[in-house]
């Protein structure tokens, strides 16, 4: 649990932070703080529920205003950790657009970000406030 951000309430995800080596969970930690920092900032997002899913956490908003982002760190890549989207949005295509040269990006799933560079929190809150309002915007182009 980080001292000075939200504490995590559910187990699962506080264990599965507690598995990650110390420079990924540091790195990994910092990601959570930025979503929900970023949730608790943009409007129509509301309250969010961390959870795991596919054995990674999961940020999910109550209201459904937004998809599910997802983080994780793997031993097979162990100097990356991604941010996770849905594939079947265009969420992935419009970062990539947006941000040609600043992520790397796995198909349409996941942002990469290298364990050994400084978080590029401006791009990732664009990103995250994409994620967590697609449903709201969606509905709004319709």
């Amino acid at each position: 649990m980080k001292k000075d951000g939200q504490p995590i309430q559910h187990p699962g995800v506080q264990a599965r932070f507690d598995a990650y080596p110390p420079a990924a969970r540091e790195r990994m930690m910092a990601l959570r703080e930025l979503v929900l920092r970023t949730a608790a900032s943009t409007p129509g997002v509301g309250e969010m529920e961390e959870t795991l899913k596919w054995g990674e956490p999961a940020y999910v908003t109550v209201c459904g205003s937004g998809s599910t982002v997802r983080m994780d760190w793997k031993a097979s890549q162990p100097n990356e950790y991604a941010l996770y989207f849905h594939c079947q949005t265009t969420l992935v295509d419009t970062f990539r657009s947006l941000f040609p040269g600043t992520f790397r990006f796995d198909g349409h799933r996941a942002v990469v970000l290298a364990l050994d560079t400084d978080l590029p929190v401006d791009e990732l809150t664009v990103c995250i406030e994409a994620a967590l309002t697609y449903h709201l915007k969606k509905k709004s182009r319709t």
